[in-house]
């Protein structure tokens, strides 16, 4: 069975690690590297995986190695490792946002086969979206490995420019943020029309859980779905009206290309 090591043990390392195990991967096949004794130790306890202290020692013979860390640290890191892996030829894959694989080449070697991911907060209740982007030195095995490892806690999607990865933070890695504040937004509205706090959370989840499930799970597109719902001179179309004059589809537009230019900010900022 494949042996992978994960370099820091947060929450989505841990996401995918549980992912993995729980689509049949061997914890006894799973180490993780750490520098936290409390959180080693519950690494340890809720999955029954290897954990270690040092990055050399839970990366050593591993077939893929996930870059788990903090951007600031992500140098330091590889460099590290670089020395270590010199004669192997492992899959690394990053989850750090920003980062080019220009820079890991610098910081691993040339020839590291490298895969950039970016996913999303929900991987924790394994219904994530994961944007993947592989450099020239990735073979067809360690892409399936890649998406397997990302997939086991969500959806995943290849994109094939890295200058596009950014939007992919921008679209899928920070939006889980947006529909959140669109939700804490409803909920607030509605208590100010009357309604006690916990009918106007529950009432407001259900409904974006909902909307959700139709468009994931059905044919018609998100355009199609809101004009079934629009009634002609009805509710929604009043609130929909406020929407389009404050310029909502502008806001969200402006946001997004906001986020992915602080991609290209970050990108510069760590990876010297």
């Amino acid at each position: 069975m494949t042996q992978i090591a994960f370099i820091g043990g947060g929450n989505m390392a841990r996401s995918l690690i549980g992912g993995l195990i729980a689509k049949g991967q061997a914890p006894s096949s799973l180490r993780v590297a750490e520098p936290l004794e409390a959180q080693r130790e519950a690494l340890a306890r809720d999955l029954g995986i290897i954990v270690e202290s040092d990055n050399l020692r839970a990366a050593a013979g591993a077939e893929v190695v996930v870059l788990a860390v903090k951007p600031q640290n992500m140098a330091d890191v590889c460099r590290n490792l670089a020395q270590a892996d010199a004669a192997k030829s492992p899959l690394y894959i990053s989850i750090a946002a920003g980062i080019r694989s220009s820079n890991f080449a610098h910081w691993l070697g040339q020839g590291a086969s490298l895969v950039r991911a970016m996913p999303n907060t929900p991987a924790l209740i394994g219904a994530g979206a994961c944007g993947l982007y592989a450099n020239a030195s990735v073979t067809p095995l360690q892409r399936s490995l890649a998406e397997r490892i990302l997939g086991a806690a969500g959806e995943t999607a290849w994109i094939d420019q890295e200058s596009l990865m950014d939007a992919v933070t921008a679209v899928s890695g920070s939006g889980p943020a947006y529909f959140f504040l669109l939700m804490e937004s409803m909920i607030d509205a509605g208590i100010e029309q009357g309604l006690d706090p916990d009918t106007a959370r529950k009432l407001v989840l259900q409904t974006a859980l909902g909307a959700a499930r139709m468009a994931h799970e059905g044919d018609e597109p998100p355009h199609t779905l809101r004009q079934r719902v629009t009634s002609p001179n009805g509710t929604t179309q009043a609130a929909l009206e406020v929407f389009e004059s404050e310029q909502m589809r502008r806001i969200v537009s402006q946001a997004i290309a906001r986020a992915t230019q602080r991609g290209h900010e970050l990108a510069a900022e760590f990876g010297g």
